[in-house]
């Protein structure tokens, strides 16, 4: 079964960049770019939040809200987030973290609005991930799999000061996965690993 179509423009892409400034006091800021280099997300998260509360806007000026994420517990090691479409108040679905799996292997389930498991995001390698526990300068690549079938790669750029995916959906001709979910586990992403690495 298909994912439905978005209606906004943001979530119309299969290839786009995200990145996320690590150097950041008073929290991370999210960019997202088309393959043009043009703005097309943006998110600001707070520092020192207990229960995280994600928006993702438009662009910079934050006028048009995209897009919330929000976790349903406090400190949770295998936290569920929810994703909403701002525009519509529809419950997407939800990104879930594998807690203890991944301690070795970062790891996320991806659940559609009933909560029923649809897809996986996670790191590519098993070895290149338990290098990276050790060896922090090693890039991540994480896999998008639905129903079983890749339908994507997200792959880090290697910059100490600026966390960069290039995510590219193009294998997803099918639209399986909803890029609404796919632009919040990219968020996540950056947010939760980016903030481990």
């Amino acid at each position: 079964m298909n994912a439905p179509a978005s209606t906004t423009p943001a979530f119309a892409h299969d290839q786009f960049l995200a990145r996320r400034k690590v150097l950041s006091m008073l929290g991370a800021k999210f960019h997202f770019y088309d393959t043009a280099g043009r703005v097309i997300g943006f998110c600001k998260q707070k520092a020192f939040k207990l229960r995280e509360d994600i928006r993702l806007y438009s662009d910079e000026s934050m006028s048009r809200e995209l897009l919330l994420i929000k976790s349903r517990n406090i400190m949770d090691i295998s936290a569920i987030f929810d994703v909403t479409d701002a525009t519509t108040g529809e419950r997407v679905g939800a990104i879930r973290r594998r807690g203890l799996k991944s301690i070795v292997r970062d790891e996320w389930v991806i659940l559609d609005s009933t909560d029923r498991e649809i897809g996986l995001v996670q790191e590519e390698s098993a070895i290149v991930a338990m290098l990276r526990r050790f060896i922090e300068l090693i890039p991540q690549t994480f896999v998008f799999s639905v129903g079983g079938q890749v339908v994507g790669k997200a792959e880090q750029n290697f910059n100490p000061f600026v966390l960069k995916l290039s995510v590219d959906l193009t294998p997803d001709r099918a639209r399986m996965l909803d890029r609404r979910l796919a632009a919040a586990a990219i968020i996540l992403l950056l947010a939760v690993e980016g903030r481990q690495g």
